[in-house]
């Protein structure tokens, strides 16, 4: 597999976990409104039980931080440009 399918990969996986945290709190905050709406309490969703770690591979783990530092290089060249041309 090419190097930037890897990145590309980790990279979407990324979005995809975010993307789901940011659905989730949308959601709870639907119920909230939704509940203010009908008069009656907020009622907080169950949680996920604890103690159950996602464990990541040594590939995986070099493959995030592969594309995390691309992505700070890129937004650090960005500053430069930035700071060049204002």
């Amino acid at each position: 597999m090419a190097q930037g399918n890897i990145e590309e990969l980790a990279t979407l996986e990324m979005a995809l976990v975010g993307y789901q945290i940011e659905k989730e709190k949308i959601e709870n905050k639907i119920r909230e409104i939704q509940s203010q709406l009908k008069g009656k309490p907020v009622v907080a969703p169950a949680k996920k039980a604890p103690g159950v770690k996602r464990v990541l591979s040594a590939a995986a783990r070099r493959r995030i931080s592969v594309a995390q530092r691309k992505r700070w290089a890129e937004h650090h060249k960005r500053i430069k440009q930035a700071a060049k041309h204002g």
